[in-house]
């Protein structure tokens, strides 16, 4: 599912973020509960197919619910238990399937929050000295997290088990 070749900014560029993230789900199947929390990485044992899916629905949650609506966080997400910076991660606990559906779910509501704004629009939520990012930024920057994790992802699944994909 890509673009449309010829559509317009917003539909390119939601178009290219769905499309990413509609491969998260195939690059999971077939996984066992033990390979999806295997630590391969000794100097990243974060890192495992369900983190990369736990941090790829924190972080739609996070820019499109927090940064762009200014939701505050009232201590829902994993980063204020604790204060751990990749808290999001730790799911040793949490089966593939659930964070899986999840991250569907905080994928959906991430298009209907960006549907209410237009690509001029920015972030409510001021986050960083530098300002608030604008819609159009966000979407681009989902695009190449998204991108960069199925790239982890890949890897991740081929020292698994020697599966390799789109």
């Amino acid at each position: 599912m890509r673009p449309p070749l010829t559509g317009d900014e917003r539909a390119q560029l939601v178009g290219w973020l769905d499309h990413q993230r509609s491969l998260v789900r195939p690059k999971c199947e077939g996984l066992s509960e033990i390979d999806a929390h295997r630590k391969l990485l000794p100097t990243s044992p974060l890192m495992t197919v369900a983190g990369l899916v736990a941090h790829l629905r924190w972080v739609e949650y996070s820019w499109f619910t927090e940064n762009l609506l200014g939701t505050p966080d009232t201590g829902q997400t994993p980063w204020t238990e604790g204060g751990h910076p990749d808290a999001e991660m730790f799911v040793d606990d949490v089966p593939l399937a659930q964070l899986l559906d999840e991250y569907d779910a905080e994928c959906k509501r991430s298009n209907e929050i960006v549907a209410g704004f237009a690509l001029d629009d920015v972030e409510r939520l001021l986050v960083r000295d530098a300002g608030r990012a604008s819609v159009r930024y966000i979407l681009c920057h989902m695009i190449e997290e998204t991108a960069r994790h199925l790239g982890h992802l890949d890897i991740i699944r081929e020292v698994l088990d020697g599966a390799t994909g789109d």
